[in-house]
């Protein structure tokens, strides 16, 4: 079983949208004999993006797992998205995997999701492989787009191949540690031949760089470099290793996913280059009773212990939870406990995901990623292991909300399907979050961006037959009055043949400060208002308060003192109060200088100093005010008070100021006057509505 472990590589491929990760992942799959034909994004016939959602925008929304074994190795492929809306399925299934691939496009070079990904294996102290790919494309450039890696990232990164020519001239590579070129036909098969003549000196050059670069990874090689005695094929890829392994560089490689070349000497550096579970190490957690650090080696005969890194729904399947096995041994048809929920959970079979397929597997072990469905309180993030021995492991956190939409079933009476199946959406993507604004009665979806929200709203038609709108939140303004007034009457006098209605109520209003809500005082004095009414009076303020006279929003932070009145002994009653009240207080607030308040929102953005000045400037032309500024490290923080009405669009904006290099939070601080002239433009909207 140990041998097993050590044979076992878990790899993601990871980098920015469009680098063709997945091109990359069907290349492995075909080369290592699992695929008979080597799927295309673009032909919609790849097997590792086949959600519907996925074929139509040929993007991918969602990580993807398979399978290869390639010259005694067993190799586990997640393939994430690179778009910035699903970064945080990256995030959390990066967790599942013990080193990476950065696919690299090399036409574009580095782009943003490519820095957040390089950013999360640092925290992950991941080691990682690069693949230039694309080299076959028009502009494409090896030596431009390393150069971009050496300057934007660290571990440096070292060339392990070179290019034999590049766009439509692009023939195949040259492993430098052999020195020996691999040229691929159309068929993607490889032969191997000597160095073309025009090349030999580059690679001489390169090579020795190269052989130094290793040698200064490990002592006993570099006491042998340095007494100038020639390194060993053997000993260069003991060091290419080493070096990879504890990160002191990251090899470099290229190829062209989509013509199968340079793959097969890629999952020869995959075996070589990128550890095992068993070189990964022990994983620390917390005993969950004790609180104390605690940690599992990965081995099959320790207790069981695993990460739920990722949910799948399934509108027939069921809950699906996908895990990585850090230590011990599961068998199916048993229990285990969830640190995370502390309760026990039984699961039936095992599952092994590859691309759309599941099939049933017997055991698995340290290393593995496997999956059990209809767990039932077991979500994304949860530890699961053994009740004798527990512990539990931190997971990352989903990545704050960035836009959120109104949503309304398209058919009436699906709003109690719609929260159904969204809550079903919710357990597998944890980035997504549903809300109800209690004043606007709107249904609120947040996510990541808008192709985010659109995707899950495609998700839910296709999965649970339930269609909605999308439309832009409606803000909660609040109304309130700047100035009292005194002495507001108001008589309601009613008569239509049998008992009539009579009421007549005098108030007293004014302001509270922001925050106090309502306060009503009886101030009664005599008998002209009968004491039974008043509760009736207070109700129809009450009522009163839900719309104002502006533009309906709800009234707030105002006192009504109930001072005078009068009453008649047949024809009053609570109803007469009550409506008397009503529009007493509406007179009122017409007199009292009435005003909007807005939701002010404390805003955090991060960006690269390049990006203050714009972003700042942007700011103040949404009536923002920067309350303060900080940098750390290469990036600047900058906090802002500003309307929520301004910002309720903010994610594409600062991603188009940024080049997708910025990001931010919200959250809401207090409410302030709207200034006259945006109440205008509310006013004449809510009627125009």
């Amino acid at each position: 079983m140990e041998e097993s472990v050590k044979g076992l590589r878990n790899i993601a491929l990871v980098g920015h949208g469009g680098a063709g990760k997945t091109s990359v992942a069907e290349a492995l799959l075909f080369t290592g004999g699992v695929t008979t034909r080597l799927g295309r994004v673009d032909d919609g016939n790849s097997v590792m993006d086949f959600e519907p959602e996925e074929v139509r925008r040929k993007v991918s929304i969602s990580s993807a797992f398979h399978q290869y074994s390639w010259k005694s190795h067993r190799v586990n492929i997640i393939d994430t998205p690179g778009d910035a809306n699903f970064f945080s399925d990256t995030r959390s299934c990066l967790q599942g995997a013990d080193g990476a691939v950065v696919v690299i496009e090399a036409i574009d070079g580095v782009k943003v999701q490519t820095e957040q990904a390089w950013d999360l294996a640092d925290q992950f102290e991941m080691a990682r492989l690069v693949f230039i790919n694309k080299m076959d494309r028009e502009r494409a450039d090896f030596f431009g787009t390393f150069k971009e890696i050496a300057e934007a990232f660290k571990p440096k990164p070292v060339f392990v191949q070179i290019p034999i020519g590049a766009e439509e001239n692009f023939q195949g590579v040259i492993d430098l540690v052999t020195q020996k070129a691999h040229f691929y036909g159309k068929d993607g098969k490889s032969s191997t031949g000597e160095v073309p003549p025009e090349l030999q000196d580059q690679v001489a050059s390169e090579r020795e760089a190269l052989v130094e670069n290793i040698a200064e990874a490990d002592d006993a090689l570099l006491e042998k470099y340095l007494d100038g005695q020639p390194l060993t094929e053997e000993e260069l890829v003991q060091g290419l290793r080493a070096g990879a392994l504890a990160r002191t560089f990251v090899p470099v490689l290229c190829g062209s996913a989509t013509k199968n070349m340079g793959v097969d000497l890629l999952m020869d550096c995959i075996n070589v280059c990128l550890p095992s579970p068993l070189e990964r190490g022990a994983r620390t957690g917390t005993d969950p009773d004790t609180g104390e650090t605690t940690e599992r080696r990965p081995d099959p005969e320790e207790a069981f212990s695993a990460l739920v890194f990722k949910t799948v729904a399934d509108p027939y399947a069921g809950r699906l939870s996908i895990f990585r096995i850090f230590s011990g041994t599961l068998v199916p048809d048993s229990s285990f406990y969830n640190a995370s929920r502390q309760t026990k959970e039984r699961c039936g079979q095992l599952l092994q995901i590859a691309g759309r397929e599941q099939t049933a597997t017997t055991k698995a072990g340290p290393g593995d990623i496997v999956a059990v469905a209809k767990l039932k309180e077991t979500t994304t993030g949860d530890t699961l292991c053994d009740d004798a021995k527990k512990i539990r492991y931190h997971s990352l956190d989903p990545l704050p909300t960035l836009i959120a939409y109104a949503m309304e079933p398209k058919s009436k009476g699906d709003e109690d399907k719609i929260l159904t199946s969204l809550s079903k959406l919710l357990e597998e993507d944890p980035t997504l979050k549903l809300d109800r604004d209690a004043q606007t009665k709107q249904i609120l979806i947040s996510g990541m961006g808008q192709i985010h929200i659109e995707t899950m709203a495609e998700k839910l038609k296709r999965k649970f037959g339930v269609e909605v709108n999308l439309n832009i939140p409606r803000i909660p303004y609040k109304e309130t009055i700047r100035q009292g007034v005194k002495g507001v009457v108001y008589r309601h006098k009613k008569q239509s043949g049998g008992r009539g209605q009579f009421a007549e109520v005098h108030f007293d209003i004014t302001p509270l400060e922001e925050g106090k809500g309502f306060e009503f005082e009886q101030a009664l004095a005599g008998m002209n208002v009968p004491r039974n009414f008043v509760p009736a009076v207070e109700k129809g303020i009450v009522e009163a308060m839900s719309s104002g006279v502006l533009a309906g929003y709800p009234v707030v932070d105002v006192k009504v003192r109930f001072y005078d009145g009068k009453s008649h002994e047949v024809d009053s009653s609570e109803m007469a109060f009550k409506i008397a009240a009503s529009m007493c207080f509406k007179q009122g607030l017409r007199e009292a200088k009435p005003t909007m308040l807005e939701p002010i929102m404390n805003l955090t953005v991060t960006v690269r100093e390049e990006y203050m000045g714009d972003v700042i400037g942007d700011l103040n032309g949404r009536r923002g005010k920067v309350v303060g500024m900080e940098s750390t490290g290469k990036k600047q923080v900058i906090q802002a008070q500003i309307p929520m009405a301004e910002i309720l669009r903010y994610a594409p904006d600062l991603t188009s100021m940024t080049g997708g290099r910025g990001s931010f939070t919200s959250e809401f601080d207090h409410y302030a006057e709207v200034p006259a002239h945006i109440i205008e433009k509310v006013v004449a909207q809510e009627k125009k509505e």
